[in-house]
């Protein structure tokens, strides 16, 4: 498979790739280890904005101060998810530093978030084969808190979950926070945006 890499004399500096992972069906739907779905379908609701079934994905298109914004849900399944993100990223023309990807993790506490340029996939699927398609190149991310309260052996059940009662409550001004770092993220950049965003 073909990589993009980001020294290209013919990309366009304004233009923007969010990818939020998760999986498709309805069984699926709502769970923790959908929250980057759920957070492109915030986006996608609160800029008025509608999705089209392409290749490989559901995309969107946004445009905010003057920045072209692709927007997608990977239907490639987590595992795949890497395929997805490189053939957006060939198809539009787009920077490898102006692709962003929404996640979940186990090893920050509910609703926070952190941000980063690089790092390990920590044992999420999804990231390990965007790191695997990427040739681990570096890329950016937000990782949003799921918790680890599960009892031994239960991970995969607690991942797969649907968030509690009063998680859910909590959820729509969490989800905002990650919308709001995205657009931060296109505006201002990604070292200004974990400046603002991290540890907050």
């Amino acid at each position: 498979m073909q990589v993009f890499f980001t020294h290209s004399p013919n990309l366009i500096t304004l233009r923007y790739l969010v990818a939020g992972l998760g999986n498709i069906g309805d069984e699926y739907s709502g769970t923790r280890h959908n929250i980057g779905f759920s957070v492109i379908d915030h986006i996608v609701q609160r800029e008025n904005l509608s999705f089209r079934s392409d290749r490989l994905a559901f995309v969107s298109e946004w445009r905010h101060k003057g920045r072209f914004i692709v927007l997608i849900k990977p239907t490639t399944f987590m595992n795949l998810s890497g395929k997805a993100i490189n053939y957006w990223l060939q198809k539009e023309n787009i920077s490898l530093e102006n692709l962003i990807v929404l996640v979940d993790d186990l090893a920050i506490p509910f609703g926070s978030i952190r941000i980063k340029i690089k790092g390990s996939d920590g044992g999420h699927n999804g990231l390990a084969n965007i790191n695997e398609t990427l040739k681990g190149l570096p890329y950016n991310r937000i990782r949003f808190g799921i918790g680890s309260e599960y009892a031994k052996g239960k991970q995969v059940d607690y991942v797969l979950g649907k968030w509690t009662e009063e998680e859910s409550k909590l959820l729509p001004d969490r989800i905002e926070k990650v919308y709001e770092a995205v657009k931060s993220f296109v505006s201002i950049g990604i070292d200004r945006t974990m400046n603002l965003y991290n540890n907050k």
